[in-house]
């Protein structure tokens, strides 16, 4: 349980009385309209659920890890002066228009088995993150359910300091009669105007505290409640049975049923995992590899044979004292440019390889990584002892403060009865002239206090157990 909720309680615990005004248009919220509300508009739930969603798209990568990597590339460009020409390999010194395409794949074929504990470890975090919408869902409940009582508290303890208000107004009017006709005592008549008006401020206090609690309860439902809206009477009467349920089953009930365990616990799996995925870097890679190139160039030439000529070579032999010029055979060619489809067609190469990597030495990176990992292992372990630990205490704490509130119910109600009785007797008494205004004020208080601590036990004591039942996954 947060913060947050431990200050509502807190805030709770303090408060007497308020209200607002009422008509027959009014809006009436149930605690069922008001929790689907909070769960449909709380930013902060919202956050939760962007963040699961996250998760699962990096499950859904991690799982494409096993896929094999195709890449296909294309180049086109312009070299000025010296370069190597792509077709002939050999040195120019020209412009010359280029053009190089290739497709790539690699294949991980092991690699100490990392992509399967990724796998495991994103499949872990994504449930972690899906558990952690479901504790927000189960606090933001509790949260909207406390204010939701502390606002039908706070309603009918309006509706008690009105009906006293009501009391003292009739008894005033008698006094302010007698004042009138010079009978009785004058100051019973002042006496009952003090009473009088700190009963208003009373009814001021209650419905500020009153609107306070809506306000509280608005600003978690993210909407507009004005003075006509209405919240419905949560018809759970307390039991004369004492809550049935031992403070260690509903312990055990939280540990089964609460989303924040099991979110803690599959952290605890992802860290494991993850240790494992450290330690794959002992481990040889082994990937399989290919590689489709070819290429273009613009000063690529084809060269198709005409015929042949009879030329002299510049070079004479004697025959018979006589110089001849010497002859030889010459092929002719007739160039031509080959275009740019068949020379991709005839540049076509091929490659096909299998890769090992092997890890000797990485300056005890892989030691420290693993050792990093059992760190956060551990970590994730305390985390969830120290969260089991404090809701056991907060478990043993609730249960005591239901039992207490359950006690301080039937006592206070013994209380009113007999405060009651003493009112009625010292109101007639009063009226008879056989007792003084101090009695009857004190009786009147000590009842009506009485009242006011019987009503705000009462929701006390629901509230509890609705603690008691967030605890148990209800």
């Amino acid at each position: 349980m947060n913060k947050r909720i431990l200050l509502i309680i807190g805030c709770w615990i303090g408060v007497i009385g308020i209200g607002f005004s009422q008509n027959t248009q009014a809006t009436i919220y149930t605690l069922q309209d008001c929790l689907d509300i909070s769960i449909e508009n709380n930013l902060v739930l919202k956050i939760q659920e962007l963040r699961a969603k996250a998760s699962k798209t990096n499950f859904k990568e991690s799982k494409n890890n096993i896929l094999p990597s195709l890449n296909m590339n294309y180049n086109l460009g312009i070299n000025n002066g010296r370069s190597i020409d792509p077709f002939t390999n050999s040195y120019i010194n020209q412009e010359l228009t280029f053009s190089n395409a290739g497709l790539s794949l690699d294949a991980t074929i092991f690699n100490g088995f990392r992509i399967k504990n990724e796998i495991k470890q994103s499949r872990f975090n994504m449930q972690a993150f899906e558990m952690e919408i479901e504790e927000a869902k189960q606090n933001l409940t509790l949260e909207v359910t406390l204010l939701y009582i502390q606002i039908l508290n706070n309603r009918d303890l309006l509706e008690l300091s009105k009906a006293r208000l009501t009391t003292t107004e009739s008894q005033l009017k008698r006094f302010e009669s007698q004042y009138n006709n010079g009978l009785g005592n004058p100051a019973d008549f002042t006496d009952m105007q003090g009473q009088y008006a700190r009963e208003q401020t009373g009814i001021i206090t209650a419905e500020n505290n009153l609107k306070s609690a809506v306000l509280n309860l608005v600003k978690l439902l993210s909407i507009d409640v004005d003075s006509e809206n209405r919240f419905e009477t949560i018809f759970e009467i307390i039991n004369t049975e004492k809550y049935q349920i031992s403070a260690d089953d509903i312990y055990n009930d939280a540990l089964e049923n609460l989303a924040t365990f099991k979110s803690k616990q599959l952290l605890i799996d992802a860290a494991k995992t993850g240790i494992k995925i450290a330690r794959s870097n002992y481990f040889p890679e082994v990937s399989l590899f290919g590689q489709l190139n070819t290429n273009y160039s613009s000063i690529a030439q084809l060269f198709i044979q005409t015929g042949t000529s009879t030329i002299e070579t510049g070079d004479f032999v004697a025959i018979n004292g006589q110089d001849q010029a010497v002859l030889r055979n010459e092929t002719q060619f007739e160039s031509s440019k080959i275009n740019y489809k068949d020379q991709f067609d005839n540049n076509l190469y091929s490659v096909v390889g299998i890769s090992v990597r092997v890890p000797l030495f990485n300056g005890f990176r892989a030691k420290n990584n693993v050792r990093i990992k059992k760190i956060q292992h551990e970590e994730a372990q305390v985390n969830l002892k120290q969260t089991k630990f404090i809701f056991k205490q907060s478990i043993k704490e609730a249960y005591n403060n239901m039992e207490s509130s359950f006690k301080r119910y039937h006592a206070l109600k013994n209380q009113v009865t007999a405060y009651e009785e003493s009112f009625r007797v010292n109101e007639v008494r009063l009226n008879n002239g056989v007792s003084n205004m101090l009695e009857y004020i004190t009786s009147k208080n000590n009842m009506e206090t009485s009242k006011l601590t019987l009503n705000q036990t009462k929701y006390e004591y629901l509230l509890r157990i609705k603690i008691l039942d967030y605890y148990r996954g209800l």
